[in-house]
């Protein structure tokens, strides 16, 4: 019952994605689906070619072969921008904020470029009441409608990530990949966040790379586990902890 549920709600299909540098291949034919109402995990150990699988997926890095599909579309030669404004969003490893403009500056930015208006580059873009309401729209879905106006560099760094998110969210995206989210958070932090994820379930297919091993297991619904830039094991949770070849590869080393 669950899998018709998941092949009629197929956002994003990726197929034998493969990406070379002279003799190293940092991914190997990865094929990878992101469906409506779940959480897709990607797993592995330092090197193992999550974020450049991430990359692959978003466009910030050309594939040597394979193919991208986004919401019924062929979008493998098409950019990274173009993706993201066919409904593809991504979050960094790094805070790409703002860090002297204020929480809500950042996340109306964001908001404008989904709505771009070159026709009227003479408006201030406070000025645009579209990207303002939306703007505080997704502040008040995040959790950071209380620091509208403090400049982003005071935040904490938990903030800090869940504004990274929320400009995300701004761009009003169907696909969200996001980069090691939880980097740096507390366990308070760490539980805020993951409780945010869940609740955009319902209305995002998502990608999650993520090192915290208790979070992945906590909120994702698929695995994918990688090694050396191939998959090793694909899943959900109980499979992949279970699966020898992972707790050899991976889950093992990770706990001695």
């Amino acid at each position: 019952m669950k899998d018709e549920k998941v092949s009629s709600t197929i956002y994003l299909k990726a197929k034998g994605l493969t990406r070379r540098w002279g003799g190293l291949v940092a991914v190997n034919a990865v094929d990878i689906e992101l469906a409506l109402g779940e959480i897709h995990a990607a797993i592995g150990t330092n090197g193992a070619g999550k974020s450049t699988l991430i990359n692959l997926i978003s466009g910030e890095i050309p594939l040597s072969s394979g193919s991208v599909e986004l919401l019924g579309q062929d979008v493998t030669q098409l950019s990274q921008p173009t993706r993201a404004q066919m409904g593809l969003g991504k979050s960094y490893q790094r805070n790409t904020i703002f860090l002297e403009l204020t929480v809500l500056e950042n996340c109306r930015l964001s908001a404008q470029s989904k709505l771009q208006k070159p026709w009227q580059f003479w408006q201030n873009g406070q000025n645009c009441s579209f990207s303002n309401e939306y703007a505080l729209h997704i502040l008040d879905k995040t959790g950071l409608s209380h620091v509208l106006e403090r400049p982003a560099g005071l935040l904490s760094h938990g903030q800090k990530r869940q504004l990274e998110v929320a400009m995300c969210l701004a761009t009003d995206p169907k696909v969200l990949l996001l980069d090691e989210p939880l980097a740096g958070m507390g366990a308070d932090e760490t539980d805020r966040m993951l409780n945010f994820l869940s609740d955009l379930r319902k209305d995002h297919a998502m990608m999650l790379v993520e090192h915290d091993m208790d979070a992945v297991f906590k909120v994702a619904d698929v695995i994918t586990v990688m090694v050396n830039g191939s998959v090793i094991a694909k899943g959900t949770p109980d499979q992949v902890r279970n699966d020898p070849q992972v707790q050899s590869a991976y889950l093992g080393a990770e706990s001695s």
